[in-house]
């Protein structure tokens, strides 16, 4: 079966500094695959360059079988069906909770008002912000707005969402409740690449782990092969202080 998504032998470079050096990460249908590292590893390029945010030096990147990150290839036509939420909310300020959830279903996919509004509102209502739909970011707590961002991305439908360490920003006891919202949606069936520092959560949701260092994919497995029994001193140097930081 063709992989959702796949990435082959991508390299990227910012001035001298090679970021990614021949990735490769196959992600099937319906699969959770978590990207685990330090700071720097590359976790965010990657997902960034997957979503064509940022132009790759080498290889490929195919979703459902299609080269997308050819400069022929329309960028905006492939990101309507990604979703991405990075780990600062990108809110508008100025804007309404409903505004900020429509404003993409309206002017990018062409959904009428009232058929944008509808599907804000299931989305709010299920996510438990429905009551929050006329308030603006800053009236919300970090928590509130991950999860607002999350349904942002969730209101276009994306076949695929990738998240960026959605919880880095937050205080230590909203983080729950985002990667609740990250749980429902596997319970769904989501397709999602998700690059976190949350070893449970990867441990407990993702169906393969790849852990990267110096922008190269080490080691990938299933979160048992990882966490239990790594095969590369650097994944067990890296999964030791994790654990000796009581975060595992």
């Amino acid at each position: 079966m063709t992989p959702k998504l796949e990435v082959r032998n991508v390299v990227k470079s910012f001035d001298d500094k090679v970021v990614l050096q021949q990735v490769d990460l196959a992600v099937g249908l319906h699969e959770v695959v978590c990207l685990i590292g330090s700071s720097g590893s590359g976790k965010s390029t990657l997902l960034k360059c997957i979503n064509l945010l940022v132009p790759i030096d080498a290889g490929d990147i195919l979703l459902d079988g299609r080269a997308i990150a050819d400069r022929s290839v329309n960028p905006n036509e492939v990101r309507q069906k990604m979703g991405i939420v990075f780990q600062a909310f990108n809110l508008f300020p100025h804007m309404t909770v409903l505004a900020n959830i429509t404003l993409s279903p309206i002017k990018v996919h062409g959904q009428s008002k009232a058929e944008a509004g509808e599907r804000a509102m299931e989305l709010l209502e299920r996510f438990g912000l429905l009551d929050k739909i006329s308030e603006y970011p800053d009236r919300l707590s970090g928590g509130q707005q991950q999860r607002v961002a999350i349904v942002r991305a969730l209101a276009t439908n994306p076949e695929l969402m990738l998240f960026d360490e959605v919880t880095s920003a937050l205080d230590p006891e909203l983080v729950a409740e985002v990667l609740e919202v990250i749980r429902g949606l596997k319970d769904d069936g989501m397709t999602m690449v998700v690059a976190t520092h949350e070893m449970g959560f990867a441990r407990d949701v993702a169906d393969q782990v790849c852990f990267l260092d110096d922008g190269v994919v080490l080691e990938s497995g299933t979160p048992k092969q990882i966490f239990s029994n790594p095969q590369k001193p650097r994944t067990r140097q890296f999964l030791q202080r994790i654990v000796d930081a009581g975060r595992l």
